[in-house]
């Protein structure tokens, strides 16, 4: 009874504070977009409260401290042996989402490594503070990873890890495969996923990209996966793998990306979504043998998209 009232609590008090910021967006669009940008990016960094993760068969857990001023901690489990394979989960995501994917890998003769991004799952939190996290908490998460375990024969990411995996590896992470998983093509076009939920209006939302930038000292074009892409001539080959009914990142986004990027290959998948790909056989297998080296089974091929 008493964790009912709790849990009825919460949603109450959730409903409300959701009620104020869109009441507040709305004001400030109409008088002050600047200070509502700063209200939306704070919502939009803002980790959603997870459920409790589920994880799979216990591997060696290791903790890891990234670079920074604080040195925040990264926790990080790995299983079999062999050269390694990292696998980075997307926003308000854990390690534990990978646990399908990692029998599959290690039985294909690699070490593989799951990562939580700081401010998610068991990792500390981030440059932005406790509950709040952008794209280069994910990357500083990996590196510290992958100093530890060394140089990556393969990435495989979903969502904002996969962008983030991506954009780790255009600024010079050596990697051998990538396998991009629902992947968001541009920070920018993930700042419009996210308008379209709060409901941010259009002056609000164009002040947000200036603010992403302060916070972040990059320009926005850093993250555009595929515009930086499309000016390389040779990048680690990558399998992008893109559900037609993801409602969360549209399937045009894994499109946009495995068609800039040299040497990609798109697959598409039906009616799995956004995240019930991280356990659907097909897409686990699909990855195992691209890391492999071997043609993939159980995923027809789109057609899209350069061949590998």
């Amino acid at each position: 009874m008493a964790e009912t009232l709790t849990q009825k609590s919460t949603i109450v008090r959730a409903n409300i504070g959701n009620q104020l910021r869109g009441a507040a967006l709305a004001f400030a669009e109409r008088e002050a977009p600047r200070l509502g940008a700063r209200l939306a990016v704070r919502m939009w960094m803002t980790i959603p409260p997870p459920a409790p993760p589920v994880y799979g068969p216990a591997g060696e857990r290791v903790v890891l401290r990234a670079e920074g001023k604080r040195k925040p901690s990264v926790v990080a489990e790995s299983w079999g042996a062999g050269p390694p394979v990292y696998l980075l989960h997307g926003w308000a995501g854990h390690r534990g989402q990978f646990s399908a994917f990692t029998d599959p890998i290690a039985g294909a003769g690699f070490r593989v490594i799951a990562v939580d991004g700081l401010g998610h799952g068991e990792s500390g939190p981030g440059r932005y503070g406790r509950g709040r996290g952008l794209m280069p908490d994910f990357i500083s998460a990996l590196e510290a990873a992958i100093a530890h375990y060394g140089p990556p024969h393969g990435l495989v990411a979903h969502s904002l890890g996969a962008s983030a995996a991506a954009v780790a590896v255009l600024n010079g992470l050596p990697a051998g495969r990538l396998v991009l998983l629902a992947p968001i093509a541009n920070a920018l076009s993930g700042i419009d996923i996210f308008a379209r939920i709060a409901g941010v209006g259009p002056r609000v939302r164009a002040q947000m990209p200036r603010r992403v930038e302060r916070l972040t000292r990059l320009p926005m074009a850093h993250f555009d996966i595929v515009t930086r892409a499309a000016e390389c001539d040779e990048l680690p080959p990558a399998l992008v793998i893109h559900d037609t009914a993801d409602r969360t990142v549209p399937f045009d986004h894994g499109v946009l990306v495995a068609s800039a990027w040299p040497g990609a290959r798109l697959e598409r998948t039906e009616g799995l979504g956004h995240r019930r790909m991280l356990m659907a056989p097909r897409v686990t297998e699909a990855a195992a043998g691209f890391l492999a080296g071997v043609a993939a089974s159980g995923v027809p091929a789109s057609g899209l998209g350069r061949s590998a």
